[in-house]
């Protein structure tokens, strides 16, 4: 998993484990909050929730743009909270480079191992993969992306914020010819839920998930999108979603559009843009989150 640490990242994280399904390593980028912010976040997850989740420095900066980060709406923290919040965890232990690790768990897969990964933050880490060790990232199996849209945007008019983030990043995995899934804004907008649907949660998870619903309610809306854990699910079940095989186009001209993306609908393209998702969903994501679920801390 490549990941910028946000709640629904960890949200994701969350459903993967009720699934017994455990990433190889965690690749960390710089994103919904500054590059500290998401290592203090991951290092406190991994605490609160049990996770043992095998850690790595990735980027702390995009490939070119000067970083942007979402803490404006998220947060000081990429990560609101109606009370309590992750234990703070003292770093004394350098984490290990994201990119060594990456290559050597590509470069040891046997002939038949799948290698996939979610990204579910700007695609940094993944574009410098592919620029460094095009031959390592070429083993890649399945790459399924949180971002884009196909439609207007969230964090500017006409980008999504992972997009917006970095840019010039998407565009190299976009280009690169990866088996590419990407599960963009315009479908995780259709999968939402209200106060009324949150499960009964340990405290910390409750008051995690209540941060995030706030964002929404702020804005004068009852039901908040759910992102992440679409992609997380797209990654368990693909069966269960509509893939529709198309080159994908972000632009990296500054101005207006900047990090916007569009699709053009081709047989030929191993990018494929999800356009269905299940339509219980929204309750499969929650219910991830549920107390009897015995993943609370």
């Amino acid at each position: 998993m490549d990941t910028d640490f946000g709640f629904d990242d960890l949200w994701a994280l969350l459903i993967l484990k009720t699934r017994d399904v455990a990433p190889a390593g965690v690749s960390l980028v710089a994103g919904n909050a500054p590059f500290s912010q998401v290592t203090a976040n991951a290092l406190g997850a991994n605490l609160a929730y049990g996770l043992s989740l095998p850690l790595f420095v990735g980027a702390d900066r995009p490939l070119v743009r000067e970083a942007e980060t979402a803490t404006a709406i998220l947060g000081p923290k990429g990560m609101r909270s109606l009370g309590q919040e992750l234990p703070e965890v003292p770093s004394d232990a350098d984490l290990p480079p994201a990119l060594p690790a990456l290559i050597n768990w590509l470069e040891s897969a046997r002939e038949g191992e799948t290698r996939d990964i979610l990204a579910l933050g700007p695609l940094t880490n993944i574009a410098r993969l592919i620029e460094v060790a095009p031959e390592a990232a070429a083993k890649i199996t399945r790459l399924v992306w949180m971002g884009g849209s196909n439609g207007p945007g969230n964090h500017t008019p006409h980008a999504e914020y992972n997009a917006f983030a970095d840019p010039e990043a998407v565009s190299i995995v976009a280009q690169s010819g990866l088996p590419f899934d990407v599960i963009d804004l315009t479908l995780c907008r259709k999968v939402q839920f209200t106060a009324a649907d949150c499960p009964s949660c340990d405290q910390l998870t409750a008051d995690l998930l209540g941060g995030y619903l706030q964002i929404a309610q702020e804005r004068g809306r009852e039901s908040m999108s759910i992102y992440d854990p679409v992609a997380a699910f797209a990654h368990l079940d693909p069966a269960s979603f509509v893939f529709l095989p198309a080159h994908m186009h972000v632009t990296t001209e500054r101005g207006s559009h900047y990090g916007a993306t569009h699709f053009d609908p081709t047989s030929t393209s191993r990018t494929r843009l999800a356009t269905a998702a299940p339509a219980d969903l929204s309750g499969q994501c929650l219910g991830a989150l549920s107390q009897d679920r015995n993943h609370g801390h």
